[in-house]
């Protein structure tokens, strides 16, 4: 953990955690806690949401999303920009029958309202007025291969021909990115905003993008037991613009 990374606009230092602290985060919060992986998605999915509604140009929504937590978050995300009324499409990684556990009920949620999903590249949009990239999480080990990494390096490129391409927001981090180094494993999403879930991670900071932390609610105890220092960031808010250290920008 490092809380030299981050802070608050106010000054607050915010601690990063690597992959191993997260992970530990996240089975703690379900195993003492009680707090489930679907309410914590349900979480990352309307702040991924609220975000990209803010953030949209003229133009759908294309989610990019994969299998796992940030998958199920990114196809939360469609759900409730579809429930807004946004014009949404998603791309998997994989054929929907392969999606697992909490993905997997994202998927069959959206299946039944009828929300446009494919698979790979080509089920992107050509013009889309935001990029949610939702492919891969923290979890990720060793390169990223196959039709991930092909939706990887497409990911904010020009479709439309104007030679514009799209913005790209990416939960929790850069797909394709190491959470604890921020090291390239074999191609990386290069976004222009991250929305973090929790706690940032420290490969973030190597990143070169404004990052928002977003509240999933994960109990401050959990943190108390794992010895990660934590006071809330949030105050009222669900989600706070990060202030790196060295500079970088910073979130309007």
């Amino acid at each position: 953990m490092d809380d030299s990374l981050f802070g608050t606009a106010e000054g607050d230092p915010v601690t990063a955690v690597t992959a191993g602290e997260m992970r530990d985060v996240d089975r703690v919060a379900v195993e003492a806690f009680g707090v489930d992986l679907l309410q914590m998605m349900e979480n990352a999915g309307r702040n991924l949401a609220l975000a990209a509604r803010e953030r949209r140009a003229a133009g759908p929504v294309a989610v990019a999303a994969g299998d796992g937590g940030n998958g199920g978050g990114g196809l939360a995300c469609a759900r409730h920009l579809a429930n807004h009324g946004v014009p949404v499409a998603v791309a998997l990684d994989r054929e929907p029958g392969t999606l697992t556990g909490a993905a997997a009920h994202q998927h069959a949620t959206l299946s039944e309202m009828g929300v446009p999903v494919g698979v790979g590249p080509g089920a992107l949009p050509d013009d889309p007025g935001l990029v949610v990239d939702a492919l891969i999480g923290y979890g990720i080990a060793g390169e990223v291969r196959g039709r991930a990494r092909d939706m990887v390096e497409v990911l904010g490129d020009d479709t439309s021909g104007d030679g514009t391409s799209p913005p790209v927001l990416s939960l929790d981090l850069p797909s394709g990115r190491d959470a604890t180094t921020g090291e390239v494993l074999g191609a990386a999403v290069d976004p222009d905003a991250v929305l973090t879930l929790a706690l940032p991670k420290t490969g973030l900071g190597a990143v070169d993008a404004p990052v928002v932390l977003a509240d999933i609610a994960v109990p401050a105890g959990v943190y108390d037991r794992l010895d990660i220092p934590y006071d809330s960031p949030f105050d009222r808010r669900y989600r706070v613009p990060l202030r790196p250290a060295d500079g970088r920008p910073v979130d309007p």
